[in-house]
């Protein structure tokens, strides 16, 4: 098991023993996740991850897999223009690797938006720290987990 499904599990664990991971095969995009789930295609919660232009500081944007961060919303909500940032960024604040970013057990403390999309249903998925595992729990649960600011900052893609 790698180190960071291990710190995935950990915090799942510490906040809601109930919490399972589950194995999603091969499934490396949120419409191959939601297919192996069973799942519509905007209960898989994206973790994407955007560098303020500023400060530099990392944002990280929790959104339905069926949807996309609108920049200028997300900006607005970071107080800052945002731009794209780079893998070891991400890893060195996260601890994760692009495509296994979850939304909980980061390394560092990082500011995290909620797409209110996400809230239309019961129960949601997210990477745990690899691309094929993911969690779920129900929205509220989640924007709590990672101390999101539900936003409405997404728009169809």
């Amino acid at each position: 098991m790698s180190k960071s499904l291990k710190r995935v599990k950990s915090a799942l664990f510490a906040a809601d023993p109930s919490l399972e991971v589950i194995e999603t095969g091969q499934a490396t995009t949120a419409k191959a996740a939601a297919l192996s789930l069973g799942c519509a295609v905007d209960q898989i919660a994206k973790s994407i991850l955007f560098e303020g232009d500023l400060s530099g500081h990392l944002y990280l944007f929790v959104t339905a897999g069926a949807r996309q961060v609108d920049l200028e919303q997300a900006a607005l909500l970071a107080d800052e223009p945002l731009g794209k940032t780079d893998a070891a960024s991400i890893r060195a604040v996260t601890g994760f690797a692009i495509g296994g970013v979850s939304p909980v057990g980061h390394l560092t403390e990082i500011s995290t938006f909620f797409d209110e999309t996400l809230l239309n249903y019961q129960k949601i998925y997210a990477a745990a720290g690899t691309p094929i595992y993911v969690f779920g729990c129900a929205p509220l649960q989640m924007a709590y987990l990672c101390q999101g600011l539900i936003s409405a900052f997404s728009r169809q893609m």
